[in-house]
């Protein structure tokens, strides 16, 4: 990490209240960076943005990437040499529902942000964060195979990607795309996701309810990692450019495993509910990071079973307040 590179950096982060981005606009803080933050709203009450702080250390406004005009606003205003495009629709089952609302945010905020960065002309580099679900239900994706998806979530993250792809080859925007398994850690309030849901069921000691068959595999990936990957890419910007790397771990497993995992780290015995009523998922699905550890010398550096004792504990307190 090039603390040098980072110092009064100036940085638009989109996203910066949701749990990625809080936890990214705490270590550019850290890092000295004067990081300006650009989302629709604190997604949550509390959220990690708001118990950590956060906003103090950094200005936050408040706009939809939907809103192309307040972007281009707040670009000119506040002159950012890096961007890191975070905002998203990210929840799987409210893509579902609203795929008007998830394509909107996805697809064409995606089109919004790279747009005003190409008529500002002046940023040296533009992260714009995907996911793993951009290669659709390939189960071993390496970023030399095609990106794709056929639910409204994956396709909007795989457009997301082609459009990143467009503006550099296009108008030579130096636009790097990253895309990431399954992100767990402290301050994740979205509890349709697997490890809050678990940690909820857990500290308000009621049963975990099992989407799935319990048998549907996915890579995690701590936080911390996630956030020094999107560190290491935007630093490197200008030799990474025009291109697309995945970050994970090999932690690659299934639901129950995961719940194993949880409970034998914590020495308890988690009560679950298989309910099977997941819709067209992705049954098992990993992603090489190979190529970023070859590039930028990344490489994972935490395991689950090490972090999920501080992991509950942070949910303990969150749901004793």
């Amino acid at each position: 990490m090039n603390k040098e590179f980072w110092n009064k950096k100036k940085v638009l982060l989109t996203g910066h209240t949701g749990f990625k981005g809080s936890w990214l606009s705490l270590w550019l803080q850290k890092l000295n960076a004067s990081v300006t933050g650009f989302s629709k709203s604190i997604p949550t009450n509390p959220s990690l943005f708001e118990l950590a702080n956060i906003e103090n250390g950094m200005t936050s406004i408040t706009g939809n990437v939907c809103d192309y005009d307040k972007l281009e606003e707040t670009i000119k205003e506040y002159k950012p040499e890096i961007v890191i495009h975070m905002a998203a629709q990210a929840i799987l089952r409210e893509s579902y529902s609203n795929p008007i609302e998830t394509y909107a945010t996805n697809v064409m905020g995606t089109v919004n942000v790279l747009e005003a960065a190409r008529l500002w002309g002046r940023v040296e580099g533009i992260v714009v964060v995907s996911s793993d679900k951009a290669y659709g239900k390939i189960p071993r994706a390496s970023e030399t195979d095609p990106i794709s998806g056929d639910h409204p979530y994956e396709s909007s993250k795989a457009a997301c990607d082609l459009i990143a792809t467009t503006y550099f080859k296009t108008y030579k925007l130096p636009v790097v795309v990253a895309r990431f398994g399954n992100t767990y850690g402290e301050g994740d309030v979205n509890f349709s996701r697997l490890i809050p849901g678990i940690m909820k069921a857990i500290a308000t000691e009621s049963i975990f309810e099992i989407r799935s068959d319990g048998k549907y595999v996915r890579d995690y990936v701590y936080v911390e990692d996630i956030v020094g990957a999107l560190i290491s890419l935007a630093q490197n910007v200008k030799k990474v450019k025009g291109e697309a790397f995945n970050a994970s771990s090999k932690e690659n497993l299934s639901v129950m495993g995961v719940i194993d995992k949880v409970a034998r780290a914590l020495d308890i015995k988690i009560r679950y509910k298989i309910k099977r009523s997941a819709k067209n998922e992705i049954p098992v699905q990993s992603i090489n990071f190979t190529k970023i550890t070859k590039t930028l010398g990344w490489k994972p550096k935490y395991k689950m079973d090490e972090r999920i004792p501080g992991i509950f504990d942070w949910y303990k307190n969150y749901f004793a307040t």
